[in-house]
């Protein structure tokens, strides 16, 4: 088994949790929370032993072998390099880091002390991410990556009240880019590898994070445009255009059906079966590179992870988005 710690006792940690009690060898041990009512609280939901309010305890716990962290942003990279200081193999939401030094340190400090390093990406681990992946080369050279994920917050509702709450407070490294923006970039990087240029544009809420925003990143012989918003709803299918047909994706952060569009009028389906709650998939990579003594993932490799904070921080820079984790890391 490998025993797991978690940072962050909130209801994406409780998601996967519920994935990742179906994931073989997975044991939840302990749980880490500022306060010790949430720390018991939380634990007496998983019965769960183990509750630490320190985090350098925490960190030195015998009774964890790895941690998820699902903590805010602005906090990933400090508690992820302390925990792997100790010999904890690392499971980082996204984004992995506020910004590309922080994810520089990181990984530096995942290889000295050779654990494993992963940022927990979904969509890319998912069975019918793969699928487009084995299936790429049928539509020939690829010319236009479209993703759009744009998913109205309830708390922009509040936000609009006047009530701001974390997710859109630049203290927390937070706004639409880091929180939506991603499940586009990381797989466009994924597939395509490093843009050769990018332009942005966003609307900048006053609370000083973006609210929705709109990317061009160019390559050799293609381009991605990406769209994404956390304060409007969209509806179309994203899809990867090939100069012999397109691949037509319902959902970018979570690709559940996906067929290939053939230029002759032919449609094939490469849909595959995957359980309903995704993060299975993540906690499953996870838990098998410890077991197989791996020590990075082939599919959210740290270059990937790097690749994507580098580009997000280019974002930033063109829309004036900036951080205060961003100072202290200077």
């Amino acid at each position: 088994m490998v025993r797991i710690g978690i940072i962050g006792t909130n209801w994406i940690t409780e998601r996967f949790l519920e994935a990742a009690s179906k994931v073989d060898g997975f044991e939840l041990n302990a749980i880490y929370s500022r306060t010790e009512e949430k720390a018991k609280t939380f634990a007496n939901k998983y019965d769960v032993k183990y509750t630490y309010t320190d985090l350098e305890q925490f960190a030195g716990s015998d009774q964890i072998d790895a941690v998820y962290i699902a903590s805010p942003n602005s906090l990933h990279a400090e508690q992820a390099i302390l925990c792997m200081q100790q010999g904890k193999h690392v499971l980082c939401e996204k984004p992995m880091s506020s910004n590309s030094m922080e994810a520089r340190s990181m990984i530096e400090v995942a290889k000295n002390n050779n654990v494993v390093l992963m940022e927990a990406l979904k969509t890319t681990l998912v069975p019918n991410f793969k699928a487009i992946e084995e299936n790429l080369h049928k539509i020939g050279k690829i010319r236009r990556f479209f993703a759009s994920y744009c998913q109205y917050s309830s708390r922009y509702d509040q936000y609009k009240e006047g009530t701001i709450l974390n997710a859109f407070k630049p203290e927390f490294s937070n706004g639409s880019l880091m929180d939506i923006g991603i499940y586009c970039i990381y797989p466009a990087i994924r597939l395509f590898g490093e843009p050769k240029s990018i332009k942005a544009t966003s609307y900048m809420l006053e609370s000083g994070v973006d609210g929705s925003g709109s990317l061009l990143l160019s390559y050799d012989q293609m381009d991605a445009v990406i769209m994404y918003s956390k304060i409007t709803n969209s509806y179309l299918p994203s899809e990867i255009q090939g100069e012999n047909g397109s691949i037509i994706i319902d959902k970018m952060n979570t690709p559940e059906n996906v067929k290939i569009h053939y230029k002759d009028g032919t449609v094939e389906d490469i849909s595959r079966p995957q359980v309903e709650n995704s993060m299975y998939y993540e906690a499953k990579e996870f838990v098998e590179l410890i077991h197989d003594n791996r020590l990075e993932s082939e599919v959210n490799s740290m270059h990937t992870s790097l690749l994507t904070a580098v580009t997000l921080e280019e974002v930033r820079k063109q829309i004036g988005l900036v951080y205060p984790a961003d100072q202290l890391n200077k």
